[in-house]
Parts: C-alpha cells; structure tokens; sequence
C-alpha cells in the first residue's frame, strides 16, 4: 500500500504485536523520565498552575490541604500529569511510525500535518484556558463568594478542577482537525457542514455556557474561537478533499507492478 512495494510484505500477527508493545514500552520509558526530571520541580510546578486562583483570592486567604497526605500527592499527580502532556508529541510519533507503512504516498502527506496541527492545537487550547479563561472564571468565583464565606480551596479539588478544563479546552481546539478527518474519510462532505453552520454556531454557544460562567462575555471567549476553529476546519476539509480526489486516481502507481509467471 505504501509509496515503496518491496515493504509491502505481509507481517505475522506476533510481529505486529511485538512492534505495538516496544512502541508501548517506549512511550512509557519517555513518560517516567520526563517525571524523573521533574519530579524536583513538583512543588514549583503546582505554584504555577494555581497562581491564577491563588491571584483573586482575598487578602490573608490561602488554598488549604484536607487530607494528610495531599501536599505531597497532588503535586506528585500534577508532575506525572504535565509529563504525559509534555509526551504528546513523542506518543504520537511512536503511533505515526506504527500505522505510517499501511498508508499510500498522499495519505501520508495529508496525515503528517493533521499529526502536527493537533498537538500544537491541544496545547493552544491549554495555554488559552491558563492564560485567558482561568483568570475569568476565578475572577467570577471569587466576587460571587457570599458574605460571610471564606474563599479556601483544597488543592486536590482545584487540581481535579483545572486538569478538567485542560482537557476539555485542549479537546475543543481540536475542532479543525476532526473536521478535516471527517471530509477526508467521507463521513460528511463540505455543503453538507456549510448547511448545518447555524446549528454549529449555537452548539459552540451552549459548550462555552457549559465550560465557563454564566456571563456572556466568558462564555463568548470560548465559543467564538470554536467557531471560529470550526470554519478553518471546513476550509481546510473542502481543499484536502479536492486534493484527495485528484490524487485517488493515482493509486494504482503504489500497487507493486505484476510479476510474469
């Protein structure tokens, strides 16, 4: 299937496997050695990502740890958390070497820059949740506060909280690329996601009430950029699909040529 036919050779099962579990095993070596080098840090590291609440919390108010152990094991959870993120790229490429040879010449071409877009989209999404939302929300919580509450959060639940909206902020950005998978393996085609754009618009709308406070102007932070990844998604989708039709034609240049008897 791929662009060279002498490595289109069938392997065993037990060879792929074999493959999929050293792959595995690298991932989990690169994982545990960027904790290694972290692990030191750990405490330094919990600083940074609580500075956004511990910013707007009034004067004399700390965060607080209810369970004895929690000083220690939160920022151990955190340290082995950012050191699975900051593996992202390596896992995927340990995934991309592993499904690259079953793919033609220009499904890999388009395939490398997905690949790409998407790890630095999720990371786009993380720093746009520290850097812009955060500071929104903990800025909303902390003037709603009711007179005669102490604002003191325990440092396992605000850990729980943020690596919730990481996530979730991280997944939202990769709006642009599931749309472009989506033409690519014909699920939808571009008209159809043109048709449907109001239907997208109020979608983005309902997430960012979902994920933000109830203010508009949060809630407008996070929707216009979905929509906004949505519409390059279908920009990108409609010139891949053209790209992939014209190419589709070319197949049979990648099948190894017939052998006489």
């Amino acid at each position: 299937m791929s662009e060279n036919p002498e490595h289109d050779q069938p392997m065993p099962l037990v060879s792929h496997l074999t493959e999929l579990r050293t792959r595995l095993l690298r991932c989990v070596a690169v994982i545990f050695l960027i904790f290694a080098g972290l692990f030191s840090f750990a405490q330094q590291i919990y600083t940074l990502v609580s500075a956004p609440l511990r910013e707007h919390l009034p004067a004399n108010a700390t965060m607080i740890a209810t369970d004895v152990a929690s000083p220690f094991l939160t920022p151990f959870k955190l340290t082995m958390i950012v050191s699975l993120f900051l593996a992202i790229p390596f896992i995927l490429q340990q995934i991309w070497g592993f499904i690259a040879p079953g793919l033609y010449r220009h499904e890999k071409r388009i395939a490398i820059p997905l690949l790409v877009s998407s790890i630095l989209l999720f990371y786009a999404g993380m720093a746009f949740a520290y850097f812009l939302v955060f500071p929104l929300i903990f800025g909303f919580f902390a003037s709603a506060t009711p007179e005669g509450v102490s604002m003191m959060t325990d440092i396992a639940s605000y850990l729980d909280f943020v690596m919730t909206l990481f996530f979730a902020f991280g997944v939202a950005f990769e709006i642009p690329v599931a749309v472009v998978l989506l033409v690519w393996i014909g699920v939808v085609d571009v008209k159809y996601l043109k048709k449907i754009r109001p239907y997208v618009i109020i979608g983005c709308f309902v997430v960012g009430m979902v994920l933000t406070p109830p203010d508009i102007f949060s809630q407008t932070l996070l929707a216009v950029p979905m929509w906004l990844l949505f519409e390059i998604g279908v920009l990108c989708g409609s010139l891949i699909r053209k790209r992939s039709e014209a190419n589709a034609a070319n197949d049979h240049n990648d099948q190894p040529p017939a052998t006489q008897p």
